[in-house]
């Protein structure tokens, strides 16, 4: 698959879902189990990420590492986990 075809697929995967989806009443509560799983799930996509890299598969490893970071946003957003992207001059100091 192209990766035109690959991403117009998930555009129109995401246009779907923002058309049809419903908003729950806020506050949402979430709890220490869901917030555990959507952790593994990071772990999943972290290592998927590094997988597909060295495979040479850079488009895959690309789709992986930026569902792994949109669910740690999410779960920022949530208020279930605190944290700071690092900024390029954190990097480099390390």
């Amino acid at each position: 698959m192209s990766l035109e075809t690959l991403t117009s697929k998930y555009i129109t995967s995401a246009e779907i879902v923002l058309s049809t989806m419903q908003k729950n009443p806020t506050p949402i509560n979430i709890t220490t189990e869901a917030v555990n799983s959507l952790i593994c799930y990071v772990h999943d996509y972290l290592a998927d990420a590094k997988y597909y890299k060295a495979s040479g598969k850079l488009e895959t490893s690309l789709t992986s590492i930026a569902y792994c970071e949109g669910i740690l946003d999410a779960l920022r957003l949530l208020g279930a986990v605190m944290f700071e992207w690092p900024t390029r001059k954190t990097e480099t100091n390390q």
